[in-house]
């Protein structure tokens, strides 16, 4: 098939890369023409393992192409995908900003001809794909065109396999046309028998913000319980084993750490929130899930100062991650670039490593000093916090480690090492819900 991506960020540009893979044509087409240059030359704006590959390769077989012409990329496009952003508003009310989806269906509806399926690939609130629908009506009363919500579930870091072997396919469609365009983009997918969820507009996009929700549920979940273990003497290692053995509970997202950030659940949640605040339906749970992961933030600031007896003025911290997982380069709302300013503005030193995060974090917290390795970050601290859990931390020399550090303190927010590991080396050790 033709297929149009509008927006290269991180779903259209993954999305628009695997389609290929698939076999069909696709044009990724985005305003920034520097951008579109870039990508050109095999430029990879962001990083995802195994994208780079992925993109040249189709690029040179002439399956992807990358424009800054909406009208040729339009053009005899059997399907167009919107995947640009959909940021929280900038009025910090908590809901999504749709500015740039509608933008894309104003400047999308004169140019089509013949039927076209035009697909909501970003993450918009319910009852978006309505108003897209809308817009080109009005924009174009004669367009022979469906609008379908076909939410993105990718996970940073491993968005190239989730594309290739998803859980699910949601799409949310209303027409058999539509559909059986839809079928024909995924139909690699039906090979492999991949569950398809057919269902209404509404409940295709419902079904994106309820995923993710349900997830920092879990996360905020299981670090209660570990500041719970912490208090009575338990171990929440063997706590979120001996729950996650339930099936119906199942042991993903119980690892306690320094509370969820990124890209989605942050901004989802909220955006759930408002859906139902305007619908008159209290989502207690996702209320207190989001109000827990900003305590358990708060927190954290509290375990590093406790940790160093108090006193954080002239102290030097060490720092091991800067972006809010491992495998990516994104810090939206790292938990790291919550905890690291309250303890700035208490007088800290942070020198900090991060594989691919650094640059992207001084922008939000030029105040940090980033070095060149895990070791420079060790060098002179008070303290050693593993913030993000990068393979590459994960076999850390103690005995040099004991050595650069002015005092031998590991602080391990993400419960990666055993403490008595740790403590046999000669280091402190002070983790998340045990001892």
């Amino acid at each position: 098939m033709r297929i149009t991506m509008i927006g290269t960020g991180y779903v259209g540009l993954v999305t628009g890369t695997c389609l290929a893979e698939f076999g069909h044509t696709v044009t990724c087409m985005d305003k920034d023409a520097t951008k579109i240059g870039r990508l050109r030359q095999g430029e990879i704006p962001i990083y995802e393992p195994g994208l780079d590959v992925l993109v040249r390769k189709n690029t040179k077989e002439g399956r992807l192409v990358f424009s800054a012409d909406l009208a040729t990329s339009i053009d005899q496009a059997d399907a167009v995908f919107i995947a640009v952003g959909t940021p929280t508003s900038r009025r910090g009310d908590g809901y999504a900003d749709l500015s740039y989806i509608y933008a894309a269906a104003r400047e999308v509806a004169p140019l089509l001809r013949g039927y076209t399926a035009i697909i909501d690939k970003s993450t918009v609130p319910v009852g978006t794909a309505r108003q897209v629908s809308r817009i080109i009506r009005e924009e174009n009363p004669g367009a022979d065109f469906d609008v379908v919500a076909n939410p993105e579930f990718l996970r940073e870091g491993a968005a190239i396999a989730d594309f290739m072997r998803p859980d699910r396919v949601v799409v949310g469609v209303e027409s058999e046309r539509a559909r059986k365009v839809l079928e024909e983009i995924y139909s690699p997918l039906y090979l492999i028998s991949v569950p398809f969820v057919f269902t209404g507009l509404e409940t295709a996009e419902l079904i994106k913000y309820a995923s993710n929700a349900f997830l920092a549920m879990k996360i905020s979940f299981i670090n209660e319980m570990a500041n719970l273990s912490e208090e009575v003497g338990a171990n929440v290692i063997d706590l979120a084993r001996g729950i996650g053995l339930d099936g119906r509970i199942g042991g993903k997202f119980l690892h306690p750490g320094p509370g969820y950030g990124g890209s989605c659940f942050p901004k989802d949640t909220l955006a759930l929130l408002r859906i139902a605040q305007e619908n008159g339906v209290p989502v207690r749970s996702v209320e207190a899930a989001v109000e827990a992961n900003a305590a358990q933030k708060a927190r954290m600031v509290k375990k590093i100062k406790d940790a160093l007896g108090g006193e954080l003025a002239g102290r030097t911290i060490g720092v091991l991650g800067l972006t809010f997982k491992p495998e990516t380069d994104d810090v939206r709302e790292s938990p790291a670039l919550s905890i690291l300013p309250p303890l700035l503005e208490k007088g800290v030193r942070i020198q900090a490593h991060d594989p691919q995060g650094m640059a992207e974090a001084k922008v939000v917290c030029p105040e940090i000093h980033c070095v060149d390795n895990c070791y420079e970050a060790a060098r002179g601290a008070d303290a050693l916090v593993l913030m993000t859990e990068w393979n590459q931390y994960r076999a850390l020399d103690w005995q040099r480690l004991k050595e650069l550090m002015k005092t031998p303190l590991f602080i391990d927010l993400r419960n990666v090492y055993d403490p008595e590991r740790v403590r046999s080396a000669g280091m402190h050790y002070c983790g998340v819900g045990r001892h």
